[in-house]
């Protein structure tokens, strides 16, 4: 009797184990950051033309575009169904807040070596808070009477790709007296679930075949080396040592050449792990790191990296001072 009693009371210990990871893996979920839409922010004049290297350029303004009562009760009515169903949330005007406390929000940073980073105010925010999913919302309101209904659109986007991954758009019912939020929320209720699944879809693939980003090698003049120079006896290139890093180092070796020159190698479609070997997230500057030391350890190369929001990194051969 007593072995039977300890036998069954160890299944139901494995079956609640079981069921405990089961349901931990099951609300693993892409975090998610919800900014308004370019079209919003052109429509309602939060877009600054800025010169970039003699190229006018529009980049929207989110500190004023944050000022409009309307823009940050819709970010907070979608961040909230978003919260219902168990996505981890990066606010907008926290990160703005924190990046502004640390005078990060230039137009371009100059590292040690005199390299210009060109990043902007949306990478910056992105680098910042590293949210899997960029979630885009617009809206508009159409009054018809003392009627009103609400439109609007929702875009998942990959953030470090720039991919859509997710869409959901309608107009909801025609309502008196009904204030914007929910105005909103019912127009979003019955799309949400299908919002959802696509979401999903997405993560649970980018967990499979890790997370897509790029990457770019960049040679300064006077470096030790250049990508085409030959490294070993077999007449093998710098460029092709660093092709079978990027091998060993990918996720399932997954990576596009899309460009190579003595200066400069562009790659896409790089597939990094989700998860470094402590178990923390690993991301693009992680990846521009450990290919840095690489090259320090290997071939004694003064080098530098950055990552230009969550989905670029940059890596410079002899863009170091000794």
């Amino acid at each position: 009797m007593t072995n039977k009693y300890f036998k069954n009371n160890a299944i139901t210990l494995m079956l609640l184990l079981s069921s405990t990871l089961i349901f931990s893996q099951a609300v693993n979920k892409p975090s998610i950051m919800v900014f308004p839409s370019d079209d919003w922010m052109e429509n309602n004049n939060y877009m600054d033309t800025v010169d970039n290297q003699g190229t006018q350029t529009k980049v929207p303004n989110y500190a004023r575009a944050l000022l409009n009562d309307d823009l940050t009760q819709v970010i907070s009515t979608i961040e909230g169904l978003m919260k219902e169903r168990n996505y981890p949330l990066t606010n907008l005007s926290s990160t703005l807040k924190d990046i502004t406390d640390r005078n990060a929000l230039a137009n371009a940073e100059t590292s040690e070596d005199g390299a210009s980073t060109s990043e902007g105010p949306k990478d910056k925010l992105l680098s910042t808070a590293r949210p899997d999913i960029v979630l885009y919302v617009f809206w508009k309101i159409n009054s018809i009477g003392p009627k009103k209904s609400i439109t609007f659109r929702l875009s998942g986007i990959d953030a470090g790709t720039n991919k859509p991954q997710a869409t959901a758009d309608g107009t909801g019912n025609e309502l008196i007296g009904a204030t914007l939020p929910v105005m909103l929320k019912t127009s979003v209720l019955s799309h949400i679930d299908n919002f959802n699944s696509q979401l999903m879809t997405f993560f649970e693939e980018m967990q499979v075949k890790g997370r897509e980003v790029s990457v770019e090698i960049q040679v300064f003049d006077g470096a030790p080396k250049n990508l085409n120079s030959e490294i070993n006896e077999d007449g093998d290139e710098l460029s092709d040592d660093l092709k079978r890093w990027m091998k060993s180092n990918t996720v399932n070796g997954a990576f596009t050449l899309q460009t190579k020159t003595a200066t400069k190698m562009q790659l896409v479609s790089v597939r990094i792990p989700l998860r470094g070997e402590d178990g923390a997230a690993y991301t693009t500057d992680d990846f521009g790191t450990a290919l840095r030391k690489y090259l320090k350890k290997t071939y004694k190369f003064p080098s530098s990296n950055y990552s230009i929001g969550t989905g670029k990194a940059v890596i410079v051969i002899g863009g170091k001072s000794q």
